[in-house]
């Protein structure tokens, strides 16, 4: 058995948890949103007294090994729904760089960051996103979402617009990151 498959799921006060067996769908819904997964049928779903246990099916024809990952797999994917939908889930993102700027018109961002084009993107309306600029400071972007993987993807696609260097600490970096620096040429030649 798998160990993070075998710890139950408390269901926090607002949160409702439906399973269509039919389908295999797992519904979730709270005061931030409404998430759904399907979930393999080599995993029995199982809700109890406010609890949400995962349990694997033996008479499944998938392999052992293959259970086993499924069992951790959908019991970690259920547990960030219900805390997304209770909670929500926020990544805070910092532009390093002279000249950075970041400001949004509603869900629709617009970055400078030293290329000889802004860059637009557009964001699914599930993410929040929220940018603040102030003087001497960095530009700080925030995005918040009930969907950590949604909220993940988007975060990365942001960072790929400028990864972070080694040499002189420039790019996207989420907020409290640090940098390993590299010393440049000049250190080497001594």
């Amino acid at each position: 058995m798998s160990r993070i498959g075998k710890l139950p799921i408390s269901i926090p006060a607002g949160v409702t948890v439906n399973f269509d067996e039919k389908t295999n769908l797992v519904s979730v819904k709270g005061p931030k949103g409404e998430l759904s997964q399907k979930i393999d049928s080599s995993i029995k779903f199982e809700n109890k007294d406010g609890q949400i246990t995962f349990s694997v099916d033996e008479n499944s024809p998938v392999d052992y090994k293959q259970k086993q990952a499924f069992h951790g797999l959908y019991r970690s994917l259920v547990n960030n729904m219900v805390i997304g939908v209770s909670e929500g889930y926020t990544k805070v993102l910092e532009l390093v760089g002279v000249g950075y700027r970041v400001s949004n018109q509603g869900n629709v961002i617009e970055f400078s960051l030293g290329y000889t084009h802004p860059i637009f993107m557009q964001l699914p309306k599930e993410v929040k996103v929220e940018t603040k600029s102030e003087r001497n400071q960095n530009p700080i972007l925030t995005l918040e979402s009930c969907d950590k993987a949604l909220l993940g993807l988007i975060c990365a696609k942001i960072r790929s617009f400028r990864m972070p260097e080694p040499y002189k600490g420039k790019g996207i970096l989420f907020k409290g990151e640090v940098i390993r620096r590299k010393s440049g040429k000049t250190a080497a030649a001594k």
